[in-house]
């Protein structure tokens, strides 16, 4: 039988689509992401209906699980801010895995002239983005490859090497949203590739879920909810990394940690005031990493 995501856009990258667009009309500047491109690849009407103060917020509060909302936001902060610092230190490469909507490409181009960019995803999701582009009239930039790619079926390295991607290059891999949807053999060699592919100094940004989630042991905030929404959209998590074992998990793949942050971290960086006090609750399932290839 197949797989939702290889006869049918992704839900859970529209989802992040939306949420992303949602941000972006935001008035609180914790709430209030950058991503410009997003509210033009959502349906006119929806984009409308964004505009106004009590949809956003029925959307955040009824519609995405608990704390989700808080943490697409403080992700795409995250992995903003990480793909900035690889074209202001001229990176040659930055590969985005599981691209879904990702805009970024298009958002920093003034500054990642030099720097060609790769986005690998599933076929159909993949189009549909091409095609929000064309139908916007969003100039695709010259220095962005697409790679079609199933990381379940096809292989990895050679897809890579097709598209030109260059071996031993200082390059950044971001994998948002992604390593968790993967069999645990793929996302295994997914990471082998990066390691083996990647130059000294490069690095690796992405975000993961704690094991005990695909245990349904109930210990984070909004586990319930936002293992419930990915599994009825047919896209179930499969892979998750143990508490405490992160480092030791980076190391299989000549990867040093840079940066850890749970869901208290990203709210402490995101949602608090100057006083300390939190504004906004992340939801607790997921962690975000950077880590240097040694």
């Amino acid at each position: 039988m197949k797989r939702r995501i290889e006869t049918a856009t992704s839900r859970t990258a529209q989802m992040t689509c939306l949420s992303r667009a949602c941000s972006a009309f935001e008035s609180d500047d914790h709430y209030k992401s950058g991503d410009t491109i997003a509210p033009l690849l959502i349906p006119g009407f929806i984009k409308s209906l964004l505009h106004i103060a009590l949809v956003r917020k029925l959307f955040s509060r009824m519609v995405a699980p608990k704390g989700i909302y808080e943490y697409v936001i403080a992700r795409t902060k995250y992995i903003d801010a990480a793909f900035e610092q690889a074209l202001a230190e001229r990176f040659d490469q930055i590969l985005i895995f599981g691209a879904g909507f990702d805009s970024r490409a298009l958002r920093f181009q003034d500054k990642a002239q030099n720097t060609q960019i790769f986005e690998l995803d599933v076929p159909i999701t993949q189009q549909a983005k091409i095609g929000q582009y064309h139908n916007r009239q969003l100039e695709v930039p010259a220095n962005l490859t697409f790679i079609p790619i199933d990381f379940d079926k096809e292989t990895l390295p050679e897809k890579l090497d097709a598209a030109g991607f260059r071996k031993q290059r200082r390059s950044l891999f971001v994998l948002e949203g992604l390593l968790m949807y993967l069999q645990p053999e793929s996302a295994d060699a997914t990471l082998r590739t990066i390691r083996d592919y990647a130059g000294k100094g490069s690095r690796v940004v992405f975000d993961y879920v704690h094991a005990s989630v695909l245990r349904n042991e109930g210990a984070h905030y909004g586990e319930s909810e936002i293992f419930k929404t990915v599994s009825s959209a047919g896209e179930q998590w499969h892979f998750g990394i143990e508490s405490g074992k992160l480092e030791q998990f980076l190391s299989a793949y000549e990867l040093n940690l840079m940066d850890h942050k749970d869901a208290k971290a990203l709210e402490q960086a995101y949602f608090s005031e100057p006083d300390g006090k939190v504004v906004g609750k992340v939801n607790s399932t997921h962690c975000l990493v950077t880590a240097e290839k040694g």
